[in-house]
């Protein structure tokens, strides 16, 4: 092998070496950039007929507003349906809907069986982030309007970290104003950070990152507002740390990021 040859291999292999780096870089940056979204979806956010007294939830833990890639999920240690004749587990309802070699994510099935808002609630396993060094508990809710009954789409579920409704989660227009109060152990938390993202139906292709999740703080009183400019699910994240830390998988305490959250529905006027 000549000397230049032996020059052009050793500098190939210093690139090789800088280029791998550099793109395991931009991967870890952009992962702790693009929020996680804990979702929780139904088949109908307004339930208006006997006919459509079946639903389905779907829980995915993902990037919305990037159309994945989706999180591995644990089977949820707790998922609750609220109705205004009390409260009832639906863990026995949860079933995998992921393909064998896929990411994790659930199924489950709610039949109505009476007027009144029902409120769906998850709270998931915990998940290691190890980009960000923390555990992430996101405890989300949406709310069902069902058959026109008892209004009851403000009641708190009791989350260590909760959006507590002013705007009636349901009904909305395209263009509505959705206000909220974050809250952490009943208590408001003043300047929350709260990130929304839209549920990408493949319609819109973002233009810059900063476009991904929106992000603002909550006023003195925990209370954010929010336009929703476009048709379809939007989730709202209000983001704490918690007041314990927990074990990682390697068995080293970290912080966790405590998530209260909600998804919220909009239509176009036509």
């Amino acid at each position: 092998m000549t000397s230049e040859v032996m020059i052009q291999s050793k500098f190939t292999k210093r690139f090789s070496k800088a280029l791998m780096s550099l793109t395991l870089l931009s991967s870890l940056f952009s992962s702790t950039v693009h929020a996680h979204f804990q979702e929780i979806i139904p088949s109908s956010d307004i339930v208006e007929s006997a006919e459509q007294r079946s639903l389905t939830l779907d829980l995915t833990f993902t990037h919305p507003m990037e159309l994945g890639p989706v999180m591995d999920m644990a089977q949820p240690k707790v998922l609750d349906v609220i109705t205004p004749e009390g409260r009832a587990s639906l863990l026995g309802n949860l079933s995998l809907s992921s393909q064998s070699g896929e990411a994790k994510r659930y199924q489950a099935s709610y039949q109505i069986k009476k007027p009144g808002d029902h409120i769906f609630y998850i709270e998931p396993a915990p998940y290691w982030e190890p980009s960000e060094g923390v555990m992430i508990v996101h405890h989300t809710k949406v709310v069902v309007d069902a058959l026109n009954g008892k209004a009851n789409w403000d009641a708190l579920v009791g989350a260590p970290v909760e959006i507590e409704p002013l705007t009636r989660p349901y009904g909305l227009w395209t263009g509505n104003l959705f206000q909220g109060i974050v809250k952490k152990h009943g208590k408001p938390v003043p300047f929350a950070e709260v990130e929304v993202e839209w549920r990408n139906d493949g319609s819109v292709t973002v233009p810059f990152e900063s476009y991904i999740t929106q992000v603002f703080k909550a006023d003195a009183n925990g209370v954010f507002s929010y336009v929703m400019p476009k048709a379809g699910w939007w989730g709202f994240a209000a983001l704490v740390e918690a007041d314990e830390k927990m074990k990682n998988p390697e068995g080293n305490l970290v912080p966790v990021e405590e998530g209260g959250l909600i998804w919220v529905r909009t239509r176009d006027m036509k």
